[in-house]
Formats: C-alpha cells, structure tokens, sequence
C-alpha cells in the first residue's frame, strides 16, 4: 500500500520477481494531500541483459481515504531534454531574482 509518501516507489518487478524498473533515487518536491516527486530510474533491457541508461520521471500523486493514488506522471525522455528543462527553469528563475 501507499500510505505514506515515502512508500511511494516506481520500481516494479514481472511476475518472475525480476526487477524491471529499479529505482535509483528520488526527490520528493512537495507533501501534502497532494504530492510531487522526482524520480531517477532505469529499465531492464531483455535484449541485452542489463539496466538501460538512467532516466527521469514526475510524479503526482493525491491522498484519498488515506492512500496515495497516481494522478499524473512526466517522463523526460532524454539527457538532452533533461538539459533544456535544466537551462528553462534556470533562465526564469535567474529572471525572478533579478526583479
């Protein structure tokens, strides 16, 4: 169960008990009814017997009757993306703090 926020996970396993998704860390952003976390991931790959490059996902998760449900998810797709969303909040941010 998801009761709490750090019970909240995205690492999965197949019926097998291999782990398919391995989480590798996370970052909770917000807490509350409804919370935000930032995960660092990577996925089995059959195909060449290993864990694939480290990836990245938000998720938004809300509290009801007294558990965590998924309510929306985004996964930066690339290291490149990663950079851009980096250099985005950066710039607006470095906009904010100049007013």
């Amino acid at each position: 169960m998801n009761d709490t926020i750090d019970d909240l996970t995205i690492a999965y396993e197949d019926d097998n008990g291999h782990l398919i998704i391995k989480e590798l860390d996370k970052v909770i952003l917000t807490r509350g009814a409804w919370t935000t976390i930032l995960f660092r991931y990577q996925e089995w790959r059959p195909e060449r017997d290993d864990y694939g490059p480290d990836k990245y996902t938000l998720r938004r998760y809300k509290k009801s009757a007294g558990t965590y449900r998924p309510q929306s998810k985004f996964t930066i797709s690339s290291p490149d993306q990663a950079r851009k969303i980096i250099d985005a909040l950066n710039g607006w941010l470095g906009e904010t703090e100049e007013k």
